[in-house]
């Protein structure tokens, strides 16, 4: 396999209304000087929540989510919009509305390459052009987010969309 496919994948997944339970960051704007800040004992204790609709994340919150005196990188789990569990020391726990997401995936990789992986990805997706399919970025009804890159399924990140007409772009465009 070579070190790095340029090979991906995308879909458009539906998301319910449901909580995101987070730790905020306050300068760490990626995985890595987020880390620095608060450590990396998060992932663990969001690993641990039992109601999580799925593996935690790390997240880019919109500014319509992101509180003075905190960085947008975050790492979270999201849970049921009725969760009533513990929320530790430190979190915080916001509502999200129903959305569609843009996922993307790459393919496999080898785990030594996974910088390089995630980079291309994010490039990918900062150049890409929803429309042609009937979406625009939302990007300020949800997070951002990536899950745990692992080299066997690919690295997945995922945006928010929402449905746009053709006629519409195009009017748009004209003007």
């Amino acid at each position: 396999m070579p070190p790095v496919s340029k090979d991906f994948y995308v879909q458009v997944r539906n998301f319910p209304k449901r909580k995101l339970l987070l730790k905020r960051g306050v300068a760490g704007n990626d995985y890595f000087t987020y880390s620095e800040e608060v450590g990396c004992d998060v992932w663990g204790l969001l690993c641990s929540i039992k109601e999580a609709l799925y593996e935690p994340v790390g997240l880019w919150l919109p500014d319509s989510l992101c509180l003075p005196g905190t960085s947008r990188y975050a790492q979270g789990v999201e849970v049921p919009d009725d969760y009533s569990g513990v929320i530790p020391e430190g979190f915080d726990l916001m509502d999200l509305p129903e959305c569609k997401m843009m996922m993307f995936q790459t393919a496999p990789y080898d785990d030594l390459h996974f910088e390089e992986v995630i980079m291309n990805l994010s490039e990918v997706i900062d150049n890409y052009d929803p429309t042609p399919f009937g979406y625009g970025w939302d990007d300020e009804i949800a997070p951002r987010f990536q899950l745990d890159p692992q080299g066997w399924r690919g690295y997945i990140e995922a945006r928010p969309v929402k449905e746009v007409l053709l006629a519409d772009i195009y009017y748009e465009n004209q003007g």
